[in-house]
């Protein structure tokens, strides 16, 4: 299985840029990973919160196929705790899939056809966060996902 994590718009914070190359660098050792960019509309500022959302949501699904597991990260998906979602991969994993895309949405999140055509939703937190606070987050929780599934010693409860 691949892990693709689909963001919109380049990460531009140094900091958060290190902490995403270090956990990426990790990832490898368990998975091939990798992170796709979608670049940031242009015209942005002049269009309507639901016309970014449409022209985003075109952007994310040339981005999956139709056999990938398609899950996205929304404030109204399903919690996990740490190990739960560790679970949740392990049953990805053997699930025999080829693909597993994780997306995180523009400022103003998903179109209705990004909805309709995702598998699954996954929530981090009841709270709001930077979107690219967001993708060091989930990065950092993938890791340490694979720690727990492989009984490394990363993960303390």
């Amino acid at each position: 299985m691949n892990i693709k994590l689909i963001v919109v718009g380049k990460t531009n914070v140094a900091y958060v840029q290190q902490g995403l190359d270090d956990y990426m660098a990790r990832l490898k050792h368990y998975i091939p990973f990798e992170m796709v960019v979608i670049p940031s509309l242009k015209n942005a500022a002049t269009l309507s919160a639901d016309e970014l959302k449409e022209r985003e949501g075109q952007l994310i699904l040339k981005q999956t196929e139709k056999a990938d597991m398609t899950v996205l990260l929304d404030e109204h998906g399903k919690e996990h705790t740490s190990v739960g979602f560790s679970e949740y991969l392990q049953r990805q994993l053997n699930s025999g899939i080829r693909t597993l895309a994780f997306v995180i949405g523009g400022a103003y999140g998903f179109s209705p056809e990004v909805y309709k055509a995702a598998n699954g939703k996954i929530s981090l937190s009841q709270m709001t966060f930077n979107h690219q606070m967001v993708r060091l987050f989930f990065t950092e929780q993938l890791y340490r996902a694979f720690t727990i599934l492989n009984h490394e010693k990363y993960h303390n409860e």
